[in-house]
């Protein structure tokens, strides 16, 4: 009597072999539509990109007529209330050229100091004083460029107003010491009709 016994079915068979070689080439053709469908999608997008941004009725960005209308810089001019002060008054710009940095009486050397005040008084008239941006510019007397005079060099009890009659000396603006400043500065003769404030916001009628 025979005994059938049972083999072990091999993985490889040409059955499966064929079945899996079907299934990866399906697999890559899949893919291989997938992608050109992709990109298909791709090139339609790029051509609507192209044709709107071509369309003549649409204005360019640097069409001058998206600029803005104003070729000068914004500014502001308002009245403002002086600091420690109960008048207000329209802050007027200083004229001339302020040195940079601003020399104020601390950082004077004592050289300086002390040629200035061997130095010759002059007279001039307050062209204009920002208590607030603390410097002003007074126009000599004698004729010649407006002097820069900081806060710091203001002597006597009232805050300089425009008009107001001023004795003064002079210092070398460092570091080229080509133009000079006003220190020591007094008033001496207010200007009339005008109201002056103390630096301690006193209000007083000349």
């Amino acid at each position: 009597m025979s005994v059938h016994v049972p083999t072990r079915r091999t993985i490889c068979a040409p059955a499966d072999i064929t079945r899996y070689t079907l299934l990866y080439v399906r697999h890559i053709c899949s893919v291989c539509v997938f992608q050109q469908v992709v990109f298909c999608k791709h090139l339609e997008f790029r051509k609507q990109t192209h044709s709107i941004m071509a369309e003549p009725n649409l204005p360019s960005p640097t069409d001058p007529s998206l600029r803005s209308p104003r070729s000068a810089p914004l500014s502001l001019s308002f009245p403002f209330l002086r600091e420690g002060s109960r008048v207000w008054e329209r802050a007027a710009p200083p004229t001339g050229e302020l040195p940079s940095p601003l020399p104020t009486k601390r950082t004077r050397t004592y050289s300086a100091t002390v040629r200035a005040n061997a130095g010759p008084v002059f007279k001039g008239v307050c062209k204009n004083f920002s208590r607030s941006q603390g410097h002003g510019f007074i126009r000599p007397d004698l004729g010649g460029e407006d002097i820069f005079v900081h806060i710091s060099d203001i002597e006597g009890e009232y805050v300089p107003m425009e008009g107001d009659e001023v004795t003064y000396k002079v210092c070398a603006v460092p570091p080229k010491n080509v133009k000079v400043q006003a220190v020591e500065v007094l008033i001496t003769h207010p200007k009339p009709g005008t109201k002056h404030e103390t630096w301690s916001g006193q209000i007083i009628n000349s």
